[in-house]
């Protein structure tokens, strides 16, 4: 990946979900760059939640810029995933 090349990763929550106030610090203290969509403002963004979590509007819903997907993740299934990714150094 060269400097400029940022990878996107879209983070759907809600401003009163504790998960995803929990996902977005740890973004945010990993510097890992995202992208916020809260579903209550963006019903589109709602919709894809619902259509790719079996029409549940299940939240945090994190998609990585390689497709893969974290629903409702813990700190610690983030992290790895991060990690697995790069996202995080060792």
């Amino acid at each position: 990946m060269t400097e400029n090349t940022q990878p996107i990763i879209k983070l759907y929550g809600a401003m009163w979900c504790g998960d995803t106030r929990r996902a977005r610090t740890f973004m945010d203290t990993n510097h890992i760059p995202y992208v916020w969509i809260d579903v209550e403002k963006d019903k589109e963004a709602e919709a894809f939640v619902k259509s790719v979590n079996n029409g549940f509007r299940s939240i945090p819903t994190i998609v990585f810029a390689d497709g893969s997907m974290l629903v409702e993740p813990s700190t610690a299934k983030l992290e790895q995933h991060a990690r697995a990714l790069g996202l995080v150094p060792a």
